[in-house]
């Protein structure tokens, strides 16, 4: 199994319709076919504490069975098409993939 885990910090000056076409197309990804689980969404109500970063705008983390299939999700259309309909919405990108 792999875990690839993404936060995005959207541009401050964006609107609320590219904000919502961003989540619109960053769900999208769900469909592709090497994706086993998936989850987005904002940062979490909990609690303030010191090691926990709240100032991204969407925490993105897809559950994938293999390499491979990391490969193919990077790969895959539907991805490469929320890249280039969504890269200039964000300011900064991380990625954190585990296995």
């Amino acid at each position: 199994m792999l875990v690839h885990t993404v936060f995005f910090w959207l541009k401050s000056d964006i609107s609320k319709d590219d904000r919502d076409f961003f989540f619109q197309e960053v769900n999208a990804l769900a469909g592709i076919e090497s994706v086993k689980g998936f989850y987005c969404g904002r940062p979490a109500s909990t609690p303030p504490r010191e090691v926990v970063d709240t100032s991204y705008d969407c925490g993105l983390s897809v559950i994938l069975s293999d390499m491979s299939g990391h490969d193919a999700y990077q790969d895959h259309p539907i991805h490469h098409r929320f890249i280039q309909n969504c890269s200039h919405l964000w300011e900064k990108v991380r990625i954190y993939d585990a296995d």
